[in-house]
């Protein structure tokens, strides 16, 4: 999930100081005794390493900082130590003082889970030298700290065409948080992937400017659903929106992490992060005295990203459609930003045939042809 505030993300970031306390931090002993830690740049072998997490959501949140916290268990489970704090605001004062509290419990490295948390991790990041940092989902690195974030447009292109196959009006909904690059992308990468197996289905897009409000985020589908949606995706922390099709006898896409029982009987499948994938390889580069400064992106290949498993209320031959695709994105051979591709007024963006790059679909800001709806100043 994560995430946030656009003008931010295309301009200089600005750093500010000052803490307040804010979330809750619980830690866990499950590591063997360690004795020596590295300095970021040494090249002995780090054999103390203790693992903070900065969260912006609960860790039962049946969405985003659940996906991030199955990740920290599986750290837990290479015998290291970790600690967390959750339910963090998206300031300044409040990452700073979240970061601090994970510092004085002895975590030296720590990684901080949403979009709104890069100025101060920054500013962590330049306080504590001596602390590896990895933020997700920005663009602001320094020499102890990263950025990391999963290629989950290319599940969300798959989950397009399940919603594509099982639409009946040809209209599918979309709760979205914010106007912002990542957001974007997934929508458009969605929508390219309805259109894949069904020209004619639009998607309408609702900005709620949250990423973590279970009223917020019903309201919108009911919005949308009340307009004669028959599906709804979203790019949201919770499963309110899958609750609200289910009411309304729509269907659903869910986000970030399975979540068949929260609507089983709308649910169709969901774009999910394996978190896991990035933070046991990432510690581990931090034992074994390798880790340094990256910029961590990757997708469906890496097994960062996946498509869960596809229930039975999917449209028939949805299944053969999805692991062709998949399949197809794996090996290179198809990739969903390639061109011809148009914007919402029908302009001509990206020639046939030409693959957009990495960083133009990092910063992508305007909609492809087949989204209703306008993107948030």
């Amino acid at each position: 999930m994560k995430k946030k505030l656009l003008a931010a993300l295309l301009a200089a970031a600005c750093l500010f100081t000052g803490c307040s306390n804010n979330g809750t931090s619980s830690s866990d002993s499950s590591s063997a005794d360690n004795s020596t830690a590295s300095g970021e740049n040494s090249t002995a072998v780090d054999t103390d390493v203790k693992v903070g997490f900065v969260y912006i959501g609960k860790i039962d949140d049946g969405g985003y900082t659940q996906a991030h916290d199955a990740g920290r268990l599986a750290v837990e489970a290479m015998g290291v130590e970790t600690a967390y704090v959750e339910d963090v605001a998206e300031t300044v004062s409040d990452t700073c003082e979240a970061i601090r509290t994970l510092i004085d419990e002895g975590c030296n490295l720590i990684y901080t889970n949403s979009f709104g948390f890069m100025e101060g991790t920054v500013e962590m990041a330049k306080e504590y030298p001596d602390v590896k940092f990895a933020h997700c989902s920005g663009y602001m690195r320094e020499d102890n700290m990263s950025t990391y974030f999963g290629k989950v447009y290319q599940a969300r292109y798959l989950a397009g065409i399940v919603a594509g196959m099982k639409t009946e009006a040809n209209r599918i909904g979309y709760v979205a948080a914010k106007g912002i690059p990542e957001v974007i992308r997934g929508i458009n990468a969605f929508t390219l992937g309805v259109q894949s197996v069904n020209p004619d289905a639009t998607v309408e897009v609702v900005f709620t400017d949250t990423w973590y409000d279970p009223a917020v985020e019903k309201q919108a589908a009911l919005e949308l659903l009340n307009k004669g949606v028959d599906v709804i995706a979203q790019h949201q922390d919770t499963t309110a929106p899958q609750v609200a099709a289910q009411e309304k006898g729509a269907y659903c896409i869910g986000y970030n992490f399975p979540t068949a029982d929260a609507a089983p009987d709308a649910y169709l499948t969901a774009a999910c992060f394996r978190w896991a994938t990035f933070y046991t390889d990432d510690v581990q580069r931090a034992i074994d005295g390798t880790w340094s400064s990256r910029a961590y992106w990757e997708g469906l290949a890496a097994n960062m990203t996946y498509l869960d498993e596809l229930s039975d209320l999917c449209a028939e031959g949805t299944q053969e459609k999805v692991d062709a695709a998949r399949n197809a994105i794996i090996d290179g051979s198809l990739e969903p930003f390639t061109g011809p591709l148009y914007d919402q007024d029908g302009n001509l963006k990206v020639e046939d045939g030409v693959r957009m790059t990495d960083d133009e679909i990092w910063n992508m800001s305007w909609f492809v042809k087949g989204v209703v709806g306008t993107i948030p100043a």
